[in-house]
């Protein structure tokens, strides 16, 4: 008995030894969840796929991209922002899933503010508005005209309520007090196939997915949202440039994690992030291609941008009188 009891006294500490040895294992010992809050096919998710596939190379581990779209990027965002903080589930968005969303609509279920952790920015990714080619106007101001000529005839498509370009939106309306319809969808890529087929006349998208749009003449360039113009689309102003300064938004998009994530850990995601980005250039090129400007950030910087963006949204978001709404 006193055998038996010893042996398995010795089993129970190899047991537990083992236990200790896998939670000392190096980051990542598993593979790695980043969960994108949009339908697949949208910018978001080209960006993550993108980044993923060289990452998990040099990591040794597989990331799997996983999309959970719908609320503006609160179904994503909830689930990320009650996950485990060991750095195995991730966020990547959008900043306006974390600062537009919830200025918008405060019952999307959680403060951002506290429920995600920033870890890395990875690109800058402006919005273009544009039209439907059959849109008699060239300019944003042309569609002021043309709205206040046909009230409630143009309808504005975006990717869902509490969305970037829905805030956009709901600004355009209140500085030319024009009666436009707001028509949300749910992600980019219904919203870019109901404005092609002309259920909608104007939309403010990033510039990955509505270039090749406007590249085919399906949709009209009438401005960008970033403080200067795009590479390209040079011949394009700023919305600023066309008169609107309201309306100018830096598209910054990165990786958050849960709440109580360590900040070692999310300083090393952001190292190896940054290292790929600098070194890799078939990723530089893939992201420039596709109209994206790489900008990788580290934790602390990243935080203290979209702490300012948080802000001017939520101000902008008050002053419309968005809150009330559901």
């Amino acid at each position: 008995m006193m055998r038996a009891l010893l042996a398995a006294t010795l089993c129970a500490g190899w047991a537990m030894h083992g236990i200790d040895v896998a939670h000392a294992q190096p980051y990542p010992n598993r593979p790695i969840k980043i969960v994108v809050p949009f339908p697949a096919g949208g910018p978001t998710d080209g960006t993550a796929r993108i980044i993923s596939d060289r990452l998990g190379a040099v990591l040794g581990q597989t990331i799997i991209v996983e999309n959970r779209g719908g609320a503006g990027g609160g179904i994503g965002g909830k689930f990320v922002a009650t996950s485990d903080p060991d750095g195995y589930t991730l966020l990547l968005t959008p900043g306006g899933a974390l600062t537009t969303g919830p200025a918008v609509n405060p019952s999307i279920g959680y403060d951002p503010a506290k429920a995600f952790v920033p870890v890395a920015q990875i690109i800058d990714t402006p919005q273009v508005v544009a039209v439907h080619h059959d849109v008699p106007a060239k300019t944003l101001a042309e569609v002021v005209a043309y709205a206040k000529a046909n009230p409630g005839e143009l309808k504005w498509g975006s990717q869902g309520f509490g969305t970037a370009p829905h805030l956009l939106a709901e600004l355009f309306r209140l500085d030319t007090r024009t009666n436009i319809v707001h028509v949300p969808y749910r992600g980019t890529a219904p919203m870019l196939i109901g404005v092609v087929a002309g259920e909608v006349q104007i939309v403010a998208d990033p510039m990955p997915t509505v270039l090749p749009h406007i590249q085919s003449g399906k949709l009209r360039a009438l401005a960008v949202t970033s403080g200067t113009r795009h590479a390209k689309l040079p011949d394009v102003p700023t919305v600023a440039e066309a008169g609107f300064p309201a309306l100018t938004m830096d598209g910054l998009v990165g990786l958050f994690g849960p709440p109580g994530m360590p900040m070692a850990l999310r300083e090393r995601i952001a190292a190896d992030i940054k290292a790929v980005m600098d070194s890799d250039a078939i990723i530089k090129n893939r992201l420039i291609l596709t109209a994206q400007i790489p900008n990788p950030g580290g934790p602390a910087e990243f935080a203290k941008s979209i702490e300012e963006q948080r802000a001017v949204l939520a101000k902008s978001a008050k002053d419309l009188g968005m809150p009330e709404k559901k």
